[in-house]
């Protein structure tokens, strides 16, 4: 099929001929050496899929499967007394299931309720992983939201405040999975991240019924607020990032929210209308180049149908908008994103208001270049997690 053919490399097609399964499964494989899921679990569910091809069933059936035997695993390492062993695998059946969830449509009970276990067994996970992990709630006139704070390396017991990171997630995305993309690799700079579900996503979305709004410099604030609030955190070096779908909602932020030091723009966008009228034409045509199911996007909006719902992206633009930027602002893209087109990220780069603002495009020869660089996350981390730090310590 012509839609088919996203460019760069095709080493990460782990099923050719749907685009959107290959990118869930390459995202989760490069989640591993960042302390994720296993390679050898992921290709035995993998195999077993490339039977059924397509199929939101199977797809759902693997994946639970694979987080049962995880947990299974969890719950017998932690009877002996492994810890550390049991919290891995707690962690493995947490992310399996955040996938196992991603194509059952919103009415189906299964969605909600393999949700939950994600997030208990996730939490289970994280505490006996990271010291001083928490799970917290960040007020909002939204109502609130869930979220999970990362502490930075060497902060416990010191008495000078740290920098921190608000990191919001995408369109499909949750705070589960954004504390590997990048919340370890900040902790181990010295930087703290709050990883946090807003409206419209994760847990906010599946369990507290937030739809999104484009105004999320509203949400942005209560970010702020609260980790300002925090007695370890410099309110001074506050950045905000998200990634994705947040590539629209951390540039609104920065555009509104001034008390913020600096942005990270993760996977850049522009007008996300644009964006959706071409998904939408492929999804409706049987292509799969796109980054979710097409209910998704009623779904995270709070919309009744597509008509309505693509009448609401219209707000979702940063014409008029990127023009406020003051603040230092990195904006990242993949070269080859079949689902966002690389103009976005020139286009969101020349309207921004700032004098400091960094585009970089990530090749096929840097390593990687599909959405949001998930064909090397590992590459994609550390260079944001680098650049955080050099903005906070004041090398830049």
């Amino acid at each position: 099929m012509a839609d088919e053919k996203a460019g760069g490399s095709a080493w990460w097609r782990y099923f050719p001929e749907h685009y959107l399964w290959s990118q869930v499964f390459c995202g989760l494989l490069n989640l591993g050496p960042l302390g994720g899921p296993v390679p050898w679990e992921l290709d035995q569910a993998g195999k077993r899929l490339r039977r059924r091809v397509g199929d939101p069933e199977a797809w759902y059936e693997e994946w639970e499967r694979e987080a049962d035997a995880a947990q299974a695993l969890a719950e017998g390492e932690e009877a002996r007394g492994h810890g550390r062993t049991a919290a891995r695998a707690w962690l493995r059946s947490s992310l399996y299931r955040c996938v196992s969830e991603r194509f059952i449509h919103p009415d189906d009970p299964r969605k909600a309720a393999s949700y939950q276990q994600a997030v208990r067994d996730c939490e289970r996970g994280y505490r006996g992983l990271i010291e001083g992990f928490e799970r917290v709630d960040v007020p909002s006139p939204d109502g609130p939201l869930p979220a999970y704070w990362i502490p930075p390396l060497g902060a416990q017991g010191g008495s000078r405040r740290a920098p921190a990171v608000a990191y919001f997630d995408g369109l499909d995305g949750s705070k589960e999975f954004t504390v590997l993309w990048a919340g370890l690799a900040l902790r181990e700079r010295g930087i703290g991240t709050l990883c946090i579900d807003g409206p419209g996503q994760g847990e906010a979305l599946r369990l507290r019924k937030i739809p999104s709004r484009p105004d999320y410099e509203v949400p942005g604030a209560a970010a702020y607020d609260y980790l300002a609030g925090r007695p370890e955190v410099d309110p001074s070096r506050v950045g905000v990032m998200a990634m994705s779908m947040g590539g629209y909602y951390a540039p609104r932020i920065a555009a509104f929210e001034h008390r913020y030091a600096a942005c990270v723009a993760w996977g850049a966008h522009f007008d996300y209308h644009e964006v959706w009228v071409h998904r939408r034409k492929v999804l409706e045509g049987g292509g799969t180049v796109a980054s979710s199911s097409i209910w998704q996007l009623p779904w995270v909006f709070g919309c009744p149908d597509m008509d309505r719902a693509m009448e609401k992206c219209k707000a979702y633009t940063l014409a008029g908008v990127a023009e406020e930027i003051r603040m230092p602002i990195l904006i990242l893209h993949g070269q080859d994103d079949a689902i966002v087109p690389v103009r976005m990220a020139h286009r969101l780069h020349e309207a921004c208001g700032s004098k400091e603002k960094e585009l970089r495009i990530f090749r096929a020869e840097d390593g990687g270049s599909q959405h949001c660089v998930f064909d090397n996350l590992q590459l994609a981390s550390g260079f944001v997690a680098d650049w955080w730090m050099d903005r906070f310590s004041g090398r830049r």
